[in-house]
């Protein structure tokens, strides 16, 4: 199985958002930090803020913050949200399936428990597991870190 970049991408932010929780952060402060493109990070901030992840605040003095608590964001979820509509393998897809042994695979069923048990697993573990009392994580998504004050330019 392989993540999108899109689903490694939101969870990158929503661990930024976390280690960031007493203020707003920007855009560009997330792609520097995390090594993304801001146009690539604006369609994955969009999506994150319309499934009710993220809040986000236009202007001058605006940015973006998590939009619940660290404990009620669970990493599962965030995964088939995102993963949604893209297809595993070509007979998962609706439109875009030749496969002539869709309908007597097996490995197709297998394939579907597969997933399911990772996303499983995932379901037991929330942003707060990731983001609280890790500290090698905040020495490098947190700016004002001396640990992270080089990754930042001036």
């Amino acid at each position: 199985m392989r993540i999108t970049k899109r689903t490694n991408l939101a969870m990158r932010v929503l661990m930024f958002c976390g280690v960031n929780d007493d203020r707003l952060v920007t855009k560009s402060e997330i792609a520097t930090l995390c090594n993304t493109s801001e146009n690539h990070l604006a369609q994955v901030i969009n999506q994150l803020g319309q499934l009710g992840y993220l809040h986000t605040q236009r202007g001058r003095h605006g940015g973006l913050r998590l939009a619940r608590p660290m404990a009620q964001i669970v990493v599962g979820e965030v995964f088939r949200d995102i993963e949604a509509g893209v297809p595993l393998a070509e007979c998962f897809a609706d439109m875009d399936n030749t496969c002539p042994l869709t309908n007597a695979c097996r490995l197709r069923i297998a394939i579907a428990d597969a997933v399911e048990a990772f996303y499983a697993h995932l379901d037991g573990i929330t942003l707060d597991a990731l983001v609280c009392g890790n500290g090698a994580l905040a020495a490098i998504l947190m700016p004002h870190c001396d640990g992270a004050k080089s990754a930042v330019p001036a």
